[in-house]
């Protein structure tokens, strides 16, 4: 099918963008990556009057360390450079790992990974690892902007607290302390599917072995990415012994709440949940020691 008819427009400063925005508010879409957006157009169940087509934005195109270790993304940043980045690699592992699982490389050489998080499927893999990695959003729009972290963005299937005339300009994620560990694993039909259910882990081991700090954060686990806070609560001060491993994802099992698919049932996604949670925290465990 094709598009219905639009209004193009192709600013080249995130000024303009967000002038654009305010002047037609509901009816105007951003155009990032368009990997979600074009298909959804073309089947007409997204039928924008106007498009602000960001990729001539050179500002928005940007990937950097700070001082701080702090790694900000730009808007425009694609998957593909930022899981071909060494320094991304070796800061951040989860991310490079995760996003080796998103899609194919077609869809990671023009998707973007702020299209990605506003597009906001429960299923895809970046949304839970932001939670993982406790990553900040820029959120931004004509004549101002604020700072929303992951756990508050998403509120929904398909829906986040963006409000109308913003615009996610900036990703921001935090340095992981040394001795971290990270780890993600999903199970998926097809190489490229979205997961039936994944898991991204993260602990902090002390110099004597005992965790210091531990995340949990899971995709197809229900309405939005999912923190399986009293899991990970329950792995600080133990040794990461398989027995931690195996009370950890008995409790996160009972802190989700699939949906289902076509693919997969609830049960059976939570089956998966109790089956990649400790095989997920034995990984990240080993890469902190």
């Amino acid at each position: 099918m094709k598009p219905a008819p639009f209004a193009w427009h192709a600013p080249e400063d995130l000024a303009a963008a967000l002038a654009l925005k305010a002047l037609h508010g509901a009816e105007a879409r951003f155009l990032a990556g368009g990997q979600s957006l074009v298909p959804a157009m073309n089947f007409r169940v997204a039928q924008p009057a106007v498009l602000v087509d960001l990729n001539r934005v050179a500002a928005l195109d940007s990937l950097q360390f700070d001082a701080d270790g702090t790694l900000r993304i730009g808007a425009m940043c694609r998957y593909r450079r930022i899981e071909r980045d060494a320094e991304v690699a070796r800061r951040l592992p989860l991310l490079a790992e995760a996003l080796a699982e998103v899609a194919h490389p077609q869809i990671r050489n023009r998707g973007t990974l702020a299209g990605n998080l506003c597009h906001a499927d429960p299923a895809s893999e970046m949304p839970a690892v932001m939670l993982a990695l406790e990553a900040r959003f820029r959120l931004c729009w004509h004549g101002g902007e604020r700072v929303v972290p992951a756990r508050d963005f998403f509120l929904g299937p398909l829906a986040t607290a963006l409000a109308e005339e913003e615009m996610l300009a900036e990703i921001r994620i935090p340095a992981l302390p040394r001795g971290t560990g990270t780890s993600f694993l999903e199970v998926a039909r097809r190489r490229g599917d979205y997961a039936m259910m994944g898991v991204a882990a993260l602990l902090w081991r002390g110099p004597e072995g005992r965790c210091l700090s531990a995340r949990l954060a899971l995709c197809s686990a229900g309405p939005t990415p999912m923190l399986a806070e009293r899991a990970a609560a329950s792995l600080v001060g133990t040794r990461l012994t398989p027995e931690d491993f195996a009370a950890a994802a008995a409790l996160a099992v009972t802190e989700i709440d699939p949906m289902g698919s076509v693919q997969a049932s609830p049960a059976y996604q939570r089956h998966l949940a109790g089956v990649l949670v400790p095989r997920a925290l034995a990984l990240a465990a080993e890469r902190a020691a």
